[in-house]
Parts: C-alpha cells; sequence; structure tokens
C-alpha cells in the first residue's frame, strides 16, 4: 500500500497551484511514494550507539591563523555591477517584492 495516495498529491498540486496532468499525478505519486520509502528505511537506522559530539571531534582541528589581508576596493566591487547608487556606493537590484 502506497504510503502517499492520489488525493495528497493532488492537494499538494492545489496548495503549490501547479496544474498536473494524469501522467504527472502518477508519477509523482510513485516518487514521492519511493522518497517516503527511503526516508523510513533511513529512520530506521540505529543510530543510539552513536556519539554524534564524538564525529566532530574526530576530524580534528581545522582552524587556521587569523591573517589579516588586503580585501577587495569598493571601487573594483562596484566597477563590475550593472547598475549603482554612486553617492553611496551600493549595488543597485530590482524590486522582487511588491510595496
Amino acid at each position: 500500500m502506497p504510503s502517499i495516495t492520489r488525493g495528497e498529491v493532488e492537494r499538494l498540486a492545489r496548495l503549490a497551484r501547479l496544474e498536473l496532468t494524469e501522467d504527472q499525478i502518477q508519477r509523482f505519486t510513485r516518487q514521492l511514494d519511493d522518497i517516503l520509502a527511503f526516508a523510513r528505511q533511513v529512520n530506521a537506522v540505529d543510530t543510539g550507539p552513536i556519539d554524534p559530539a564524538g564525529l566532530a571531534s574526530a576530524a580534528g582541528d581545522r582552524t587556521r591563523e587569523d591573517v589579516v589581508q588586503p580585501s577587495l576596493q569598493r571601487a573594483d566591487a562596484l566597477g563590475a555591477a550593472p547598475d549603482i547608487d554612486p553617492v553611496d556606493g551600493l549595488f543597485k537590484v530590482p524590486r522582487v517584492l511588491n510595496g
């Protein structure tokens, strides 16, 4: 028995405002069911004996000394930009939200 139903796929499509064909509904139902089956398989792995903090320390100390280095000059950075505010020296980007 699939763990995700056709109705759930149709509901998800409606919520995402997607118009799916019959073939897409069937394919996505199978694919989502496969994904959930894999997630159940991963979830079934016993991770109790693994010390999460021990994994990070096994990698060793990977820090480096802080060394002051020159940074990119503002004029050089802004020179490659398609649109800038020359007064404030900032990048201009297109508006992505209404308002």
